[in-house]
């Protein structure tokens, strides 16, 4: 972003990687599928580099208020400096607090999350997943964020996404304003679990399974769920299943809960952006 301005020159978006797309290294790969993306289509970008810090969400979730505001201050600071009208980000975390709480800082920006605009590109014809690899006939099922829908009423636009892959979409029972959470929520990723029966991400996780599989026994026996063996459509191929997710907390959730079922060999936990890069043939 400083190069751009050094120039005189402003972005069209700006794209906030956020912590878990700079340091995780599986998160990595998503802010790297949505970067080529944006050059395949033409987006004119930037980011903020060593400039970008924490947007102060963890802070305030703990209860660190004052933590929080010198986070958002700082960010505020530099978004402003530089005239910063519209971000895209992959992180519903990032995104509900640079949408909902920066405007009571001063901080006012239009802030659209990635399944959101990955959906418009798609509407627009920029994005047409094809010429890569090919989903037809697998089944996946998407992973609600708490950040993305209940907190901001976005379900569609990840469908949206989903369904241009022309794969075999199914719903977990707890799905959109139902959703469960992935147990990271709330600051939650940032400390072990307290005592209890099972962990939540282990729940979300065998649900999920469950829906891949259409095994009912185990959908039935979920807790305030009342459920029937999901529909699988005829020559859907239960090899290659994906979780789809669009957060990074909810993809390290997830990814744990199918590791704890030993399920990496035939079920796979992908961000929206991987699917779409793949589908278009644009992976690394």
């Amino acid at each position: 972003m400083a190069d751009l301005a050094a120039k005189g020159e402003t972005p069209e978006v700006l794209f906030w990687v956020g912590c878990a797309g700079a340091f995780d290294d599986r998160y990595k790969r998503v802010t790297r599928a949505f970067v080529r993306i944006l050059e395949h289509v033409g987006v004119n970008y930037a980011v903020l580099g060593m400039e970008e810090s924490c947007t102060g969400d963890p802070a305030k979730r703990a209860g660190n208020e004052f933590l929080f505001q010198m986070q958002a201050m700082q960010n505020i600071t530099t978004l402003n400096g530089y005239g910063i009208k519209k971000v895209v980000t992959a992180c519903p975390h990032c995104f509900n607090t640079i949408k909902n709480e920066y405007p009571a800082l001063g901080g006012e920006y239009e802030v659209i999350h990635h399944s959101t605009f990955l959906q418009q590109l798609i509407d627009e014809g920029k994005v047409k997943a094809e010429g890569g690899e090919s989903f037809k006939g697998r089944r996946i099922t998407f992973h609600d964020s708490c950040y993305l829908g209940r907190a901001n009423n976005i379900y569609e636009a990840p469908r949206a996404v989903l369904e241009v892959l022309d794969a075999d979409l199914l719903e977990m029972k707890r799905c959109k304003t139902n959703g469960l959470c992935c147990g990271a929520g709330g600051a939650q990723m940032w400390k072990e679990p307290e005592p209890g029966k099972k962990d939540i991400n282990i729940e979300r996780a065998e649900e999920a399974l469950a829906t891949l599989d259409g095994d009912a026994d185990v959908l039935l026996n979920l807790q305030g769920v009342e459920s029937t063996a999901p529909v699988l459509p005829a020559g859907s191929n239960r090899g290659g299943s994906v979780i789809a997710v669009a957060c990074p907390f909810c993809m390290t959730m997830m990814a744990d809960g199918v590791k704890n079922k030993e399920r990496e060999s035939d079920v796979q936990v992908f961000d929206l952006a991987e699917l779409i890069a793949s589908a278009e043939g644009l992976n690394a």
